[in-house]
């Protein structure tokens, strides 16, 4: 299938990184001597991405200036608009037809994350496809699972300790956007639409993954290197 429009996820805070991201925005933060950034660009040109949209907020001059040689679009946000209002700001830059989303605090090993979507991906039964993994496989992740899967692969909410987890990659239809009147929000409002239409479903990773959210989880995904 033919790629999809790219959103990268890269206007937080990072917090959870501590004194790490006081000057330094967390995707420009190193993991095996890379920015994050610059490994979810890798994936998205293996899987031969042509448009690229990425939001910004903290401290995202140092990103666009990072990102100058790349053609990429910048969606710049006055304010932190979480998932679902940064994607619906970055829009007009996207287009009206389904894309794919990219978190930029992780790393991954096995398949590509985005040609396993683009491959599973069928519009006319879908209107969300997510990436997930076993919490017990799921390097850095400490909470619960987030997701059970049917015989059909339709997911809905789960909470139990072995439940899949949803691992920042998606293909999704926006249409849905436009329905939510507020600015700020996540995109679980979305799935859970799509959820409760019975068109929402997941697919397993093919391979290993690590949330570089926290100092300790860069030294536990350059475990996925060795």
């Amino acid at each position: 299938m033919r790629p999809l429009p790219l959103m990268l996820f890269a206007a937080g805070f990072g917090t959870r990184m501590g004194a790490l991201t006081a000057h330094c925005p967390k995707p420009l933060i190193k993991v095996a001597g890379k920015p994050l950034i610059d490994h979810a660009l890798a994936i998205a040109d293996q899987a031969e991405v042509t448009k690229i949209v990425v939001n910004l907020h903290y401290l995202g001059d140092q990103i666009a200036a990072h990102l100058g040689h790349r053609d990429v679009t910048f969606s710049w946000e006055s304010e932190i608009l979480e998932t679902g209002g940064g994607l619906k700001a970055a829009l007009p830059h996207l287009g009206n037809g389904p894309v794919m989303t990219l978190n930029t605090d992780a790393v991954w090993s096995g398949q590509n994350p985005l040609t396993q979507l683009l491959t599973a991906w069928d519009p006319e039964k879908m209107d969300a496809l997510l990436l997930l993994l076993p919490t017990d496989k799921a390097l850095g992740h400490s909470g619960k699972g987030d997701f059970l899967l049917d015989d059909q692969s339709r997911i809905t909410r789960a909470h139990g300790t072995n439940a899949p987890i949803y691992l920042g990659a998606q293909i999704l239809k926006t249409r849905g956007l436009a329905a939510i009147p507020e600015t700020v929000f996540s995109l679980n409002r979305l799935w859970d639409l799509a959820i409760a239409d019975g068109r929402a479903y997941g697919l397993i990773h093919q391979g290993g993954w690590c949330d570089v959210g926290s100092p300790a989880g860069i030294a536990l995904a350059e475990t996925l290197y060795v």
